[in-house]
């Protein structure tokens, strides 16, 4: 505004690690006991938050109780499956019994199935939509219930995919890139419903990045990192690590301001 100006008191109110932290804070993460969502269980342990796993495995990665033993925070398994829907509220009504609050949650459980377009049948892709997209949807429902309850607001991150902006170079996953591009839409409308609460909404668009599944397929394949090179302009995979800066930025109040916007982290693919 012009002839106005802003009191440099309101720079020093909050400075910027307390913008990112989450400490003391739940954290429901879905697939957060194994891969991308492991690490981004990390990522919110090492700024402080509780850790919530949501998986489909019997028992956690063996790295999961780091979280506990290295960071000290208080984190916790729960097994479930994201396409059960009566299962999964148990299980969150299971989380508020133990960690008292659901400040935050993170939906990474994900499938995706390589098949040509041609060959897909119903059962194939309604698998593929019951877990991203269905399974995306009521998580973020039932972490919004419980935000609202508590009446203190919240923050929900929706892991979408580089595969709701574009084809995925060498992969046939258009099954995958549907659900995908239903995350991306879903969240903006569901950030504006819960705007009022003061509940915000996110996505993260990874691209291709060093994972088990992507181990799998470079045996399998490896000329996929040449196709890597030749698309992606910073012509490398990305790390995990690379993920944990976003995650964090999203869930926190250094993007307070920050609703129905997706991060695109893919080393320059979409934009190339």
């Amino acid at each position: 505004m012009s002839g106005s100006s802003v009191s440099t008191d309101a720079y020093r109110k909050t400075n910027i690690t307390d913008l990112f932290s989450l400490k003391g804070k739940t954290v429901v993460i879905t697939g957060g006991a194994r891969g991308l969502g492991l690490t981004f269980a990390w990522a919110c342990a090492e700024v402080g938050a509780n850790i919530a796993a949501l998986d489909l495995l019997d028992e956690p990665h063996e790295d999961f109780a780091l979280l506990h033993n290295e960071l000290g925070v208080e984190a916790k398994f729960y097994r479930t499956d994201v396409t059960n829907l009566q299962l999964l509220t148990q299980t969150f009504a299971e989380v508020v019994r133990d960690f008292g609050h659901i400040h935050y949650c993170v939906t990474a459980a994900g499938i995706a199935k390589e098949m040509p377009f041609l060959d897909q049948t119903p059962d194939d892709l309604t698998s593929v939509l019951n877990v991203n997209v269905l399974g995306t949807y009521f998580t973020a429902q039932l972490a919004a219930k419980q935000m609202v309850a508590q009446g203190d607001g919240g923050s929900i991150l929706l892991v979408s995919s580089i595969g709701a902006h574009c084809s995925v170079p060498g992969k046939s996953v258009s099954g995958y890139c549907a659900s995908k591009g239903a995350v991306l839409s879903m969240c903006r409308a569901i950030a504006d419903d819960l705007v009022p609460y003061n509940i915000r909404v996110n996505t993260i668009s990874p691209g291709f990045m060093l994972t088990d599944m992507a181990i799998r397929d470079i045996d399998k394949r490896p000329n996929i990192l040449e196709e890597l090179r030749v698309n992606v302009p910073m012509k490398r995979l990305g790390d995990r690590r690379d993920l944990k800066g976003a995650v964090v930025l999203l869930l926190s109040n250094a993007s307070a301001y920050t609703t129905g916007s997706d991060l695109i982290i893919d080393g320059g693919l979409v934009s190339h």
